[in-house]
């Protein structure tokens, strides 16, 4: 079975995750044991940041910067689609985790989808569950979260 950084690579939906990867530096961080929940956007999620935050985004004097925005979409553990829609009703609504970069990011469910929601509130919607890999499961989304 292919690890996350193998499963995103092999779909074309991933390429620009995989290039922000690869530019962060990341690719050993997210090929290890983990396990991992990766909640990746999608690249029309990618294409949906402000038209030049994604090339200054991968510039190499920017990389912590790529590199928060990246483990802000991880958490560590696998949590299947099932996993986080019991966490959510059991909580009233809405279950925070906290992501390997240190801050919360919030998941809730509305009219029937899940959605992650950052600090600022903005919310991307998860239209891809449960693609299960070697060391944790990713979770298409259809935007970038920011953790600040």
């Amino acid at each position: 079975e292919m690890n996350i950084v193998e499963t995103a690579v092999s779909n074309e939906n991933f390429s620009t995750l995989v290039a922000a990867v690869q530019a962060g530096e990341l690719v050993d961080a997210l090929s290890s044991e983990g396990p991992f929940t990766v909640f990746a956007p999608t690249n029309d999620g990618f294409n949906n940041l402000p038209e030049g935050t994604l090339e200054t985004l991968l510039k190499p004097e920017n990389k912590e910067t790529l590199q928060s925005i990246l483990t802000y979409h991880v958490v560590a553990g696998k949590f299947m689609a099932t996993d986080v829609v019991n966490a959510i009703s059991d909580n009233g609504g809405q279950f925070t985790v906290k992501t390997l970069q240190g801050n919360d990011l919030t998941l809730k469910l509305w009219e029937g989808d899940v959605y992650v929601k950052d600090a600022k509130g903005n919310k991307a919607k998860v239209i891809i569950t449960d693609v299960e890999t070697s060391n944790g499961v990713i979770h298409a989304i259809n935007n970038v979260v920011l953790p600040e």
